[in-house]
């Protein structure tokens, strides 16, 4: 089953203004990182690009020359805990987006990589808050999206370190906007079901492998099972879904999960 593509909106597809404002965006060399380090430099922002990956950091902001806003490629390793909380001193807008995927089943699965996806889809995220609130608190405006899941609402088989970081990461969420209320600070969650990303990509046979069905019936019979839209979203997508949270329009928005599941969890 080929998804089919739809039209992805623009990075300068509504009026919103972050001009004067630095966002920091994790896993910002492709995928849905690099639809929302566009999105938001085409707001205004100047964007802090957070990767391990030298060489799509240096794409990324040669796409984004022209735009209101700009990319500073910031090359880290988020495994790094205390550098990840040193980056994001001084941010506005912090997007906690960046995960990596293992399926296998439990009795499986590596405790190396267990730990991994923890530290860069919980951990880093938690240090990241803490490294932007001082400043975020100081001048009473701040805003946290972290790109959640619709496996941080449901779970599915063989997918237990990405279902624990993301259900950890809609805690985390929610805890950081009670504290952050009252200081001007929102954090919500933004929930897709697939995105068309490298990482939704490199699971297709891992998938087939571990539900034993051909690699080419993977898209429809394991992860569009669930959804009643049958096809990939596209990362630009969810970046206008982050976009809209940082927006004026969202001010008493907070401590929820926007969700982008095509129907999934209507069931």
């Amino acid at each position: 089953m080929t998804s089919p593509q739809v039209a992805a909106p623009g990075p300068a597809s509504s009026s919103l203004d972050l001009g004067g404002r630095t966002a920091l965006v994790t896993g910002a060399a492709g995928g849905i990182g690099r639809a929302c380090a566009l999105r938001l430099a085409a707001a205004g922002a100047k964007v802090r690009a957070v990767d391990r990956d030298a060489a799509g950091l240096e794409t990324l902001a040669g796409s984004a020359a022209g735009l209101p806003g700009s990319v500073e490629p910031y090359v880290l390793d988020l495994t790094d805990l205390d550098a990840a909380e040193l980056a994001a001193a001084g941010t506005d807008v912090l997007v906690n987006n960046a995960g990596l995927q293992r399926v296998a089943p439990l009795e499986e699965f590596p405790p190396d990589v267990f730990h991994t996806v923890l530290a860069v889809m919980l951990e880093a995220p938690f240090r990241l808050i803490r490294g932007a609130l001082p400043h975020m608190y100081g001048q009473g405006w701040g805003r946290i999206v972290n790109v959640s899941s619709v496996h941080g609402l449901r779970a599915s088989a063989y997918k237990s370190a990405y279902v624990a970081a993301k259900h950890g990461l809609e805690g985390l969420s929610k805890t950081a906007a009670l504290e952050g209320a009252p200081h001007g600070v929102t954090s919500n969650c933004v929930n897709p079901a697939y995105v068309r990303t490298p990482l939704v990509q490199r699971q297709l046979a891992d998938q087939a492998r571990t539900h034993g069905v051909p690699e080419e019936r993977v898209l429809a019979d394991v992860l569009l099972r669930d959804s009643a839209v049958k096809r990939l979203i596209e990362p630009e997508e969810v970046a206008e879904a982050v976009a809209y949270l940082c927006g004026p329009q969202a001010s008493f928005v907070t401590g929820t999960s926007l969700v982008l599941d095509g129907g999934w969890t209507a069931h």
